[in-house]
Formats: structure tokens, sequence, C-alpha cells
């Protein structure tokens, strides 16, 4: 039976975040997880697992496994029960192509829950390279990663769907970057109000901004605690929040459920405030914005350019399909060469065998380069134009008249 790639995939378009948990895979998680993977299916030569807050994957090369056997096992492995009715949360594929056009949809962008996020394609470079430590690449799966990072650059260079962002917590960093002078922008006190997604997406971005100054501020001063030692920030009294105390802060960000008008006051200022209110209902009441030294952004405001740039990629999907579809063409075909490289490596071996018996029996020592050099001549003369070996050739006076050139 020939070697085939596969997969198994539950993501948020098959199940809700509280059933995805079930199956999220830790980067501890995995090591234990491969070997039982290993010990299970001992023909797999190629695995990959990719794991993010919106999907779990395994991708897997082989003979003999199947995506339904690789699905119950891991089901059984996570959960340990409701096989049959957790089974209906996931899609699998036991064919190369169905899986490999959905490994290019996924790091496309087209299958995010926010379409075109170029955040996949940094988890899938994460994975690629665990998978390269634990020497699990597989010629199936190394060519179908590598397809993977040609059609993203082809992505980034040819279509205009990487372009913006739809994040409004990556767009309101944007801001603050975009207002202050480069020299000192990184340095500007500011302060995250809350601690909900917005603000966990706020500290995730900022691996790409770098502020260093970072101020947290929750209700549950726990989890304020958790947010500030994770990040590297520090927090910041919630009792000074509700008097509306934010003396020294050259920008407040605040994303806090239920909390109506909240922020009422900011104090007397000289210098230049950012105010971003990410909260539905509004954090902050809008008289305090008037003052000419506040600029004040919502989630109007910040939400004006994402939906432009939302359409824009949405407009662009027909040109990342076609580039998908050219992709998986080319991959296909150079499946269908595989018998004809193997071929070919056997050749070359043969080859490489009686160039270096000539050497031995006529020109004394090694000379390991010329003898490279002489079978690559070799090589590409038994290769007529149509791609297929010339085998009418004698080999021997073949080698020979190259030797003695």
């Amino acid at each position: 039976m020939d070697k085939s790639l596969q997969h198994i995939s539950i993501s948020h378009k098959t199940a809700s975040i509280i059933l995805r948990e079930r199956y999220y895979i830790s980067e501890t998680e995995k090591e234990v997880l491969i070997k039982s993977i290993r010990t299970r299916f001992p023909d797999i030569t190629g695995l990959f697992v990719l794991a993010t807050c919106n999907r779990t994957e395994i991708y897997f090369e082989s003979t003999q496994a199947s995506g339904s056997c690789m699905l119950e096992f891991f089901i059984k492995y996570k959960v340990k029960s409701n096989i049959k009715d957790d089974a209906e949360l996931f899609s699998y594929s036991n064919n190369t192509e169905d899986t490999i056009k959905h490994l290019l949809q996924v790091s496309s962008g087209l299958e995010s829950m926010v379409i075109g996020d170029a955040e996949i394609i940094h988890q899938i470079k994460k994975a690629y390279h665990f998978s390269m430590a634990h020497n699990l690449q597989g010629s199936l799966l190394e060519r179908a990663l590598q397809t993977v990072f040609k059609t993203h650059k082809r992505i980034s260079n040819e279509t205009t769907f990487r372009d913006g962002t739809t994040s409004v917590a990556y767009k309101s960093l944007k801001v603050i970057r975009d207002s202050y002078a480069k020299a000192n922008v990184k340095s500007k006190k500011i302060l995250f109000v809350g601690a909900g997604d917005i603000v966990k997406q706020l500290f995730k971005y900022n691996n790409k901004f770098n502020f260093n100054n970072i101020y947290i501020s929750n209700r549950s001063q726990e989890k304020a605690e958790v947010l500030a030692k994770t990040n590297n920030s520090k927090t910041y009294d919630w009792n000074k929040v509700i008097e509306n105390n934010f003396q020294g802060f050259d920008v407040i960000i605040s994303a806090v459920s239920n909390c109506h008008h909240i922020i009422k006051n900011i104090g007397d200022s000289t210098k230049k405030i950012i105010l971003i209110d990410l909260a539905v209902p509004s954090n902050f009441d809008k008289s305090i914005t008037q003052s000419k030294n506040i600029i004040y952004f919502d989630l109007d405001t910040i939400s004006v350019e994402l939906k432009e740039t939302k359409e824009k990629r949405l407009a662009a999907t027909n040109q990342i399909s076609a580039i998908i579809s050219e992709e998986l063409h080319i991959y296909l075909q150079w499946i269908q060469k595989g018998p004809f490289r193997e071929l070919i490596a056997k050749y070359k071996t043969m080859v490489s065998k009686k160039v270096q018996n000539h050497f031995e029996d006529h020109l004394g020592p090694h000379n390991i380069e010329k003898m490279k050099e002489i079978t690559n001549q070799v090589m590409r003369k038994l290769m007529e134009e149509n791609g297929t070996i010339n085998t009418s050739l004698k080999l021997d006076a073949l080698i020979l008249q190259h030797i003695e050139r």
C-alpha cells in the first residue's frame, strides 16, 4: 500500500470553545502524545500536531493507519469516553489530496475565525519546527509544508489578502504607535482596564509592538496579577480606577463589561492623552473627550478601517483559492513523479559505484569531487529531454568517455 497523508481536525467550525477545550494539546503534552501515537501506529513516518485556540489538528503520513483510526485513538486518549458523540465534532480525511487542500486552506487563513488571520502561519511554523526536532517530517509531509510556505509567500506578494488587520486589539496598539514620536513611544505609560479576551489580545499583540510600561487593572485583583506576571507588566489598584485617578498615564484602553461610564474624569492634563474604549456599553463618559489634549477612539472609529480590511480580504478570496489550486496541482504532480524519482536514485547509485570502480582500477587514489562531477555528467546524459532514462546507452563506455575528457 502506498503512503498517504491524512488528518483529523476539530475547529471553531465544528465545535464550541467548551468542546474544543477537551482536545487542546499544550506544548508539554505534545511530547507524550506523539510517543503514544508512534507506539499505536508504528508505520507512521511523518507527524504534525497543530494546536491553537481555534483548532486542534493531527496530520500524519502512513501506509496503514487511517483517519478514522487516528480519530478514535485521539478521542480515547483525551476523554476516554463519548467516542461516538465526540467523533461528530471532528472532520477527517484518509486522502492525500483532500488533506493537503485542507492544510493549504487553513494555513492561508481562509478557515480562520478572523478571515486572513496571519497568526496561523506562525503557529504552523512552530509546529513544523517541533516535528523537525523529533525527526517526524516524512517525505509527503515535508513537501506539503514547503508547499504551505510557498503558498503563504505567494499570497503575501500577489494579493492584498494580508494587508491590514481585522483585530481591534492590534489596531488599538497601532493607534498608540502612530500617535507618538518613534523615539519614545515604547516607554509611554499605558493602562489596560479589564482582564477579558480583548485585554489578553492586547498583551498578545504587544509582542509585535514591545511597549514596555504597561499597567493592568481589574475588579479581580487575582486575574490582574496573573496577566501582569505572565506579560511582564504591573498592576494598578482597581479602587483608583473607580476614583478616576489616572495621574501619569499617557494611554488608557478600557474593555470592562457591565461598567457603563465607569470613567468620567481623567483630571487636568497639559499633555496628550489617548483614550480607547473597547467596551459595550462604553466605559468612558464622552463628555471628558472634549478637552483639546484628549484623543478619543471607540469601537466604531477603531472598526471603520477593520471593516474595510475585511471587505478587501473577502474580495481577494478568489485569488487565494486560485493560488491554492495551482500549488495543490504542483504537489500532486510531484507525487505522481515519485516512482520515477526512485528509479533515478537507483540509477545514480549504480552509476556512482561504477565510476568509483573505474577510479580504483585505473586512476589510483580517489578524487571524490571528480567522481561526483562525472556521476552527474553521466546521469544528465542518460536522461532524455522527455524525462525518461535512456537505457540503450552503454553505461561503461559512457563513464569512460567522461573520465577521459
